[in-house]
């Protein structure tokens, strides 16, 4: 005689992990879901592409700057040496023009704020370093005859340097409203250098 199968014994000995039982479907989906990675790139682009972009732009603001920088040394180097290489005699008029000496070398960068005070410092026979004449841009001029602030290695009896300040903001360069504090929106750069006369023994000015 021909065996009969049961009713409601179908599927029994079957393991349902065997991929033959009632869980074969949710298994093959399980499967093809941990050997897809089609989306894995755009997960780490997702992840590092923030990290990339602050590095970057933090590069380039140290990059502007520095150089922000390198121009206001150079711009108040320049104004001092260009005192020094003048007749023994300068006057107001001749002094007003170094600001715009320094803003083109500035040049593309704005100079919006920027100031230079000049000074003439005579050091006596005692090393004393005292202001001979002033003239500002920008707020008063140092007193004739007070006291100096210089470094103490360039004080040589019998000598006289001119002084030149340059102080100007840099205003960081912003990707949108509110990027940054702002305490670090703007940055007071200054700049001072000292040269010694090149001819004779002083100069002097004339209406300062």
């Amino acid at each position: 005689m021909a065996a009969r199968e049961l009713p409601g014994l179908a599927g029994i000995g079957q393991s349902p992990w065997d991929g033959t039982g009632p869980c074969r479907g949710f298994m093959s989906v399980f499967s093809r879901f941990l050997r897809d990675k089609s989306g894995i790139g755009a997960i780490e682009f997702a992840i590092i592409a923030p990290v990339l972009l602050i590095l970057y732009i933090g590069a380039l603001q140290v990059t502007i700057g520095l150089n922000f920088a390198k121009k206001a040394s150079r711009a108040a180097g320049t104004v001092a040496d260009a005192v020094t290489r003048a007749e023994a005699t300068v006057n107001k008029a001749f002094l007003a023009q170094m600001p715009n000496a320094a803003r083109s070398i500035f040049a593309p960068f704005g100079t919006d704020g920027m100031t230079v005070k000049i000074t003439g410092i005579s050091v006596d026979a005692a090393s004393n370093a005292k202001v001979a004449w002033s003239w500002s841009e920008s707020g008063p001029p140092y007193a004739a005859s007070s006291a100096a602030s210089m470094p103490n290695d360039m004080k040589k009896p019998g000598t006289f340097l001119v002084h030149a300040e340059l102080t100007v903001p840099y205003k960081v360069f912003e990707f949108g409203a509110d990027f940054l504090p702002s305490t670090m929106k703007e940055i007071t750069i200054k700049r001072d250098y000292y040269y010694w006369q090149r001819e004779g023994k002083a100069i002097s000015c004339s209406d300062c």
